[in-house]
């Protein structure tokens, strides 16, 4: 099974494709953020022609820096529930700030499950000017220095401290690394709490069901799968995935990706 840098690689549908057309790049947040902050990472690209590229979103919220409608913004986006895609034109570049799960909650100091689906200016949700930092960060020649000028904004918002963010980082972060986890029901026994009270802190917190990132996270592990070089025995990663058979990892798949995994292979 993947590691957890190889699911978040495992997001971005077509690699072979997109790595022909796109630059993506990922650092480690500095030590008194990676609390709070998973990675920063960006990506560049030079499209002659329009591209299109598809993602699997996973229990992650983002605070980008990027041009729309022509002026750089930071904007955040809430956790996506279904694959979305990101239309590339031209030359551009994005810098960003991926969050461990419920690291948002303490800049955000609100319910994360309200940007459930949604991507918001920062002035708009905290009430700030976002254009002077994003201009600064699109500004660096090197994205890794546009990364450092994030990470001190960050440090300027004074995160509020909270608990809660920690355990329930650490919860969500088991359920990516233990394949054994196929139910929400398992994630609230490890939690040693109702499965209603697990959800309402998923919610508040994480920005979205317990149930979905579990189910998210075990999809995951089969796109991973597709991409590999070897070839995959779909009905006994179905078993070890905890999907009842083979025809049930392919529809839940097939709903996610567009594809049965037998074809996005073939195709990717």
């Amino acid at each position: 099974m993947p590691s957890r840098s190889g699911r978040v690689q495992a997001a971005v549908l077509r690699p072979r494709a997109a790595e022909q057309l796109i630059d993506l790049g990922r650092i480690e947040p500095p030590a008194d953020l990676a609390d709070l902050v998973d990675y920063f990472w960006w990506v560049r690209w030079d499209t002659p022609e329009p591209h299109e590229q598809e993602v699997v979103p996973r229990p992650v919220v983002h605070v980008s820096a990027e041009v729309v409608a022509g002026e750089p913004r930071l904007l955040v986006t809430g956790i996506q529930s279904r694959m979305f895609r990101r239309r590339l034109e031209g030359t551009g570049r994005t810098v960003a700030a991926g969050f461990r799960p419920a690291g948002f909650r303490p800049f955000l100091r609100g319910d994360v499950g309200e940007l459930e689906g949604r991507e918001v200016p920062v002035a708009d949700l905290l009430g700030l000017d976002d254009r002077p930092v994003a201009d600064e960060v699109l500004a660096c020649e090197r994205p890794e220095d546009g990364a450092a000028v994030l990470a001190r904004w960050l440090r300027g918002l004074d995160p509020e401290p909270d608990p809660l963010v920690e355990d329930l980082a650490t919860l969500v972060e088991r359920a990516e690394e233990d394949t054994d986890l196929v139910r929400a029901e398992q994630l609230a026994e490890i939690a040693g709490v109702s499965l209603r009270t697990l959800q309402r802190r998923f919610h508040a917190y994480v920005g979205i069901g317990p149930k979905w990132v579990v189910q998210r996270f075990r999809l995951l592990d089969v796109t991973s799968a597709a991409h590999g070089d070897v070839d995959v025995d779909w009905a006994g990663l179905a078993v070890r995935l905890g999907y009842a058979d083979q025809p049930h990892l392919i529809r839940a798949f097939t709903q996610l990706v567009g594809h049965p995994p037998a074809t996005y292979r073939r195709e990717g």
